[in-house]
């Protein structure tokens, strides 16, 4: 199955991580089929949340399944669901 998830890189006590779309067998952190943006969860830029919609909205077509966290930071960015 295709996940869109996060995937956490940065160092210790600073996380950021990118929304990924991935097969939901490969590890957190593992490879991904395709980038679709970041998320910084501490805020500390100004664009902390940047997501191509359009590619989002393409792979929810292809019948991908967000993860909720994932899902959460899609619909602040616009990204509708079925």
């Amino acid at each position: 199955m295709v996940k869109i998830r996060l995937s956490r890189f940065g160092s210790a006590h600073n996380p950021h991580y990118r929304i990924v779309v991935t097969d939901s067998r490969r590890p957190r952190d593992g490879g991904y089929i395709e980038n679709l943006g970041h998320y910084d969860p501490r805020k500390t830029s100004e664009n902390y949340v940047k997501v191509n919609t359009e590619r989002a909205d393409y792979w929810l077509a292809q019948g991908a399944q967000p993860t909720a966290t994932a899902k959460r930071v899609l619909k602040s960015q616009g990204v509708k669901f079925a």
